[in-house]
């Protein structure tokens, strides 16, 4: 019994190592306007860093869906766009808008140049055709996400899981991410589309309140 525990333990130690080896380190190829991106052989390329962070561990700003500037509370009274969710003045559907323009894009105001925010396609792409493992960098729970095309396989980008903002609070902070989308969800006009994903459940693109405050993981041409 006790050559098979030490049998387990040494085992269990080697794929530790393994995986450890395996796991990929965000990378960087330049900088476009001043942000770091990655080419992860998608049809755009990905930031680095989220819209007010310096590196790719920290949590950056959260902004309502067509806001451009962070806030204290984040519910309907504040909303840029319509103070109840039944009189939006913008993306209402009478104005025939569907994804945001540049005035209230906060990757493009914020970071300028090339640089906006993602289209609901491009992040279905990122989800689809790249390889995503959860980790914890420097504390910081999350994903890194890898190319799986040739020569694309060792770019990484990494997503921390920075909760959201609700009201004054911030919520499932190092236990989930969420990043929105440009798009907004043509069913239901209070709501926008946006990457989800926790530690157990599988990331995907789905779609969730305007007025609600979530991070931004800019992209460019």
């Amino acid at each position: 019994m006790k050559k098979k525990n030490q049998f387990l333990t040494a085992a269990c130690y080697l794929a530790a190592i393994l995986f450890s080896a395996c796991e990929k380190e965000p990378s960087t190829d330049g900088q476009i306007d001043g942000h770091g991106y990655v080419d992860l052989g998608l049809s755009v390329k990905w930031a680095t860093c989220n819209v007010g962070a310096t590196t790719p561990e920290e949590c950056g700003g959260y902004y309502a869906w067509g806001e451009t500037d962070t806030k204290e509370t984040y519910d309907w009274s504040t909303y840029r766009h319509g103070t109840q969710k039944d009189k939006l003045t913008k993306y209402n559907g009478t104005d025939y808008l569907t994804t945001l323009d540049a005035s209230d894009d906060a990757a493009a105001q914020n970071w300028g140049g090339k640089w906006r925010m993602p289209t609901k396609e491009e992040m279905d792409e990122l989800c689809t055709k790249c390889n995503w493992t959860w980790t914890t960098r420097n504390g910081v729970n999350g994903f890194i996400i890898t190319g799986k095309k040739a020569g694309h396989k060792n770019k990484a980008i990494f997503l921390p899981s920075a909760g959201a903002r609700n009201d004054s609070t911030r919520y499932f902070t190092n236990e989930g991410g969420y990043y929105w989308t440009d798009s907004l969800y043509c069913n239901d006009k209070n709501n926008a589309y946006h990457l989800s994903f926790t530690q157990g459940e599988a990331y995907r693109v789905i779609y969730g309140i305007r007025c609600g405050g979530l991070n931004i993981r800019p992209v460019c041409e």
